[in-house]
């Protein structure tokens, strides 16, 4: 997927900055082009539940946040994130206190 669609997906406007960034991050996401669509997918999912998939500013990682109304659909998100890490076996940092995670990259290569 071009780079500026990928953004774009993500709620972002590209500029030069931005997509350098997102470079980075493809870069640092081991194996990305494995679970490049199911990030997008997941993000899709997470939507309508309180969740979403965004570039981090303090690491070129793209993390993924849980923001949710209510516990239910909190609890509902973070299944969801749990299912994705499983299934594509992506590996996962998640952030001491918070429903946020790194997707590291794609857990066979690492």
């Amino acid at each position: 997927m071009q780079t500026s669609a990928m953004l774009n997906q993500l709620g972002y406007m590209p500029n030069d900055t931005l997509v350098d960034q997102y470079r980075r991050i493809k870069q640092n996401t081991v194996g990305y082009e494995k679970i490049e669509k199911h990030i997008m997918d997941l993000n899709d999912a997470l939507k309508p539940i309180g969740g979403y998939i965004a570039m981090s500013n303090s690491n070129d990682f793209l993390k993924i946040k849980v923001e949710a109304a209510n516990e239910a659909l909190r609890e509902e998100a973070l299944e969801k994130i749990e299912h994705f890490a499983t299934k594509f076996k992506v590996e996962l940092n998640k952030v001491d206190g918070k429903d946020t995670f790194y997707i590291i990259g794609f857990g066979k290569e690492l």
